[in-house]
């Protein structure tokens, strides 16, 4: 195997670097994010400039959802289109990035207070490569995903985080993809083409979530049963509000916070999307 396509497929401490890799919570919303230009794809595409050429992307999407922490494992993950209804172009979005057995690996090895299982049947869902094919076109960076256990709880979530910081010294961007506000039985159909429409308790609540970002009050956060009725209405189930808690564990105590595409969509989701470092 030559040395260029080594690197893609062979991840390992070596890799460590003397600069801290910034970590995301990226606000996806819509699959058809992942092939419009729009300004939050175009968001993605700078950030893609940004951001120090990782050595890998680790995400952590809110639509893998298991019994058990998994993580994918192959050398070439499959592109999956897990919806229905959309354009056929959609559906016919391929992104070949490879996967990377040897972080895979290693990274089950760095997780210590749970089991991870090496996954070989999952790929990429539309979760991450609608964001990533954004970032990074040329398809040539290793992508794996993280899976989240949807019966263990926030605290899980939070603490489990808290571990794959470590990755972020060796080069990975960790990336948890979902939404803030994430309530799809309420959405007004008829205003997603109105600029930054959002209910009072989307907004009131993206507001909050901001706040408690910045003054890293990360209890009430994994607690997020707690912020009353606007919040049961923002978070109805937690399946793309977790792999913010997962960004939160990373968070670390000074560095830089900045959000970025902070808009309102529909009137009950919000795109809003942070930056760690």
């Amino acid at each position: 195997m030559s040395g260029s396509l080594k690197h893609l497929y062979n991840w390992s401490q070596d890799q460590k670097s003397t600069h801290l890799m910034p970590a995301l919570f990226i606000g996806h919303g819509s699959p058809m994010n992942g092939i419009e230009d729009n300004e939050f794809s175009r968001q993605w595409s700078v950030l893609g400039k940004e951001i120090p050429k990782p050595s890998a992307v680790l995400v952590v999407s809110a639509h893998w959802l298991t019994r058990g922490t998994w993580i994918t494992a192959m050398t070439h993950p499959k592109t999956i289109h897990d919806f229905g209804g959309f354009p056929q172009e959609l559906f016919e979005v391929q992104y070949p990035a490879p996967g990377s057995p040897s972080m895979a690996k290693e990274t089950t090895e760095l997780i210590t207070t749970v089991p991870v299982g090496l996954d070989h049947e999952w790929g990429l869902d539309h979760g991450t490569w609608m964001v990533v094919r954004h970032m990074y076109p040329e398809a040539n960076i290793p992508v794996l995903q993280l899976s989240i256990d949807y019966y263990e709880s926030p605290d899980f979530h939070y603490r489990l985080g808290k571990e794959l910081g470590e990755l972020r010294k060796r080069g990975v961007l960790i990336i948890g993809s979902g939404n803030m506000v994430h309530n799809l039985r309420m959405v007004a159909w008829d205003k997603l083409n109105e600029p930054e429409f959002g209910f009072d308790w989307a907004l009131e609540m993206n507001a909050l979530f901001k706040s408690k970002i910045e003054s890293k009050d990360h209890r009430d956060l994994i607690d997020y049963r707690n912020l009353g009725h606007a919040g049961k209405l923002a978070i109805p189930t937690p399946d793309h509000y977790f792999p913010l808690l997962y960004l939160l564990g990373i968070q670390g105590e000074k560095e830089e916070i900045s959000f970025f595409n902070d808009k309102a969509v529909g009137g009950s989701l919000t795109m809003t999307s942070v930056r760690f470092g």
